[in-house]
């Protein structure tokens, strides 16, 4: 009898091992599920980002007001007789100044 009750826990703990430790296991199962919720976020980010892509491209392509935006924030442009003025916070190293008056005298020479 202990023989049978041996045999048919052994066979039980067959049985199991695929369930939990296979290739399509309980475990494998929940390490994929983990995955596919990192993907998804992740997958999630770049949809966002390419949405905001495609209004930057549009509003580009439709209006001129973005573009010279970009031109302002991007490369520093400014229009003739306009002033610019940027306000540092405290502490923060400042940036080197480039005249427009002492390139044209360089020219010059």
């Amino acid at each position: 009898m202990r023989l049978l009750a041996l045999l048919l826990l052994l066979l039980v703990g067959l049985i199991q091992y695929p369930l939990w430790l296979g290739k399509g296991g309980w475990f494998a199962t929940h390490e994929l599920q983990h995955q596919l919720v990192e993907q998804l976020d992740v997958n999630e980010g770049l949809r966002a980002r390419n949405l905001a892509l495609d209004a930057e491209v549009r509003d580009l392509r439709t209006g001129t007001e973005a573009l010279e935006e970009r031109a302002r924030g991007e490369l520093s442009m400014m229009r003739q007789e306009e002033v610019f003025v940027r306000i540092l916070p405290q502490g923060a190293p400042l940036p080197e100044v480039k005249r427009p008056e002492a390139n044209a005298q360089n020219r010059r020479r």
